[in-house]
């Protein structure tokens, strides 16, 4: 069985383990998935040793969080990590209301999200959070999709900006200042974003989703050289970059949750076909190369089945030749600077 290790949380006494699992999948937006086998899911994970667990408000517009909460209810308290998010409040809608143009189907029936990044939108968000949940403690807070990536408006992204650390931040540091959370960060798929919130705030930690992986290093130009300087950890979510390196690359693999241009499946390919001749799964080094960057303290991928959460606890014990990891260097696949062992 692999022994899944724990690393700190910035500046905090939480240790997580280097797994953890992600939450949005049992949310339903992308999958159909009963919520005995969600319960069961995370039960599985917790079962295999995985300590920290991830979910949100958005994810299935309450359904994920509903979810893990009913399966880690009845575990002690003390002997996980949990995050949250905050930045949409979700209400029942009245019959005939029309839901928003960005409406999701498949997640809870007859609930929609409406933006909230104020210190009271933060309160009510938390408070809504703990009952779903059915759990006193939220040891993680995170300030949730105020990127250009959700957005896809410069002038939306710079309103949600200024109001969360305006007014949401506020909440959020009394919060943790009063010790009712441990941490507090930030959630989003953009790491110039992130270094723009980690520059106008005291964060503990950073959920980084999809922008430090075998395909992209991106975020080792600022990014991360900051998160260091400030004692910031960061979390990798879509470590898979939502399918692409999960293995068995072919036309039409995922990438950020639509079809990969040529490109990246190229690239995907050649990164395969090293993996390939040290005997390693492309997702055993998906999973383990962000992990060698000491700003990280896990990578949380999703699951949709019992069979995928074991997967990712085994891909964490695979060992990996050094010359892997130096082939990829050679033939130009990985930023020469990335850390990797020697």
């Amino acid at each position: 069985m692999t022994t899944l290790k724990r690393r700190k949380v910035g500046k905090t006494k939480l240790e997580v383990t280097e797994l953890g699992l992600g939450g949005a999948p049992m949310g339903g937006f992308r999958a159909t998935i009963p919520d005995a086998d969600a319960v069961k899911l995370t039960d599985d994970g917790y079962d295999a040793g995985i300590r920290f667990f991830d979910t949100s408000p958005y994810y299935g517009y309450g359904r994920s969080e509903l979810r893990m909460g009913a399966a880690l209810r009845e575990k002690p308290r003390d002997s996980y990590v949990l995050s949250t998010k905050i930045g949409r409040i979700l209400h029942a809608m009245k019959p005939g209301e029309k839901p928003p143009a960005d409406f999701r189907e498949n997640g809870l029936p007859g609930f929609a999200p409406v933006y909230d990044y104020t210190y009271d939108g933060v309160m009510r968000s938390l408070e809504h959070s703990h009952m779903r949940l059915g759990l006193q403690k939220i040891d993680i807070a995170l300030i949730h999709d105020v990127d250009f990536w959700t957005t896809k408006d410069r002038a939306v992204l710079e309103e949600r900006f200024k109001t969360v650390m305006d007014s949401g931040y506020r909440a959020l540091d009394e919060l943790r200042r009063a010790g009712v959370i441990d941490a507090i960060g930030v959630g989003i798929n953009e790491s110039d974003t992130s270094t723009r919130f980690i520059k106008a705030g005291d964060f503990d930690c950073m959920l980084l989703a999809g922008r430090y992986t075998l395909l992209e290093q991106g975020a080792l130009e600022e990014f991360l050289p900051e998160c260091q300087k400030r004692n910031v950890s960061v979390i990798l979510g879509g470590p898979y970059n939502s399918g692409i390196l999960t293995g068995n690359v072919k036309p039409g693999a995922t990438h950020d949750y639509v079809a990969a241009p040529a490109a990246l499946i190229e690239k995907a390919q050649k990164i395969e076909a090293v993996c390939q001749r040290h005997g390693v799964p492309l997702g055993a080094a998906a999973m383990q190369f962000p992990l060698f960057h000491p700003a990280f303290c896990a990578v949380i991928p999703g699951a949709l089945s019992t069979a995928e959460v074991k997967q990712n606890v085994t891909y964490m014990g695979v060992r990996i030749p050094v010359e892997l990891w130096s082939e990829l260097k050679r033939e130009k696949l990985l930023d020469p600077a990335a850390p990797t062992p020697n």
